[in-house]
């Protein structure tokens, strides 16, 4: 059973960084990508970024290109989203989520059709 635990929320400047991780326990195969998502107060969760875990690619929604990456490090079981420059409105809960993705090769989808697993989430706060 797949379990993902985000850390590296909390409270940064409006032009600040944060670096968030995901570590994932379980049966980590090489067909498993994991994706950053957020979701606001009040708001529908969004999909922001996703990498597969076999190849290393990446995907990103265009919104948070040139801002966000997305990294992993198989040997710490664990995937990076780096955040820079930061604003009010990035503030949100932010989770990672498995899923899988075949061929192993491709490009993952930063909205997938099925989850296999959730995190429980980390708080992002942007304010001055």
């Amino acid at each position: 059973q797949l379990q993902l635990v985000e850390t590296g929320g909390g409270l940064a400047q409006p032009g600040g960084s944060l670096r968030l991780s995901c570590v994932v326990s379980g049966n980590t195969l090489d067909d498993l990508a994991i994706g950053w998502f957020r979701q606001a107060p009040g708001k529908e969760r969004d999909p922001l970024s996703c990498i597969s875990l076999g190849a290393g690619r990446s995907n990103y929604e265009e919104f948070v290109k040139g801002r966000f990456t997305i990294s992993r490090d198989n040997a710490k079981n664990t995937v990076y989203l780096q955040m820079n420059s930061l604003q009010p409105e990035d503030t949100a809960v932010y989770y990672c989520a498995a899923f899988s993705i075949w061929p192993v090769q491709s490009i993952c989808s930063t909205t997938p059709l099925t989850i296999r697993s959730w995190g429980q989430g980390t708080q992002v706060t942007v304010s001055s």
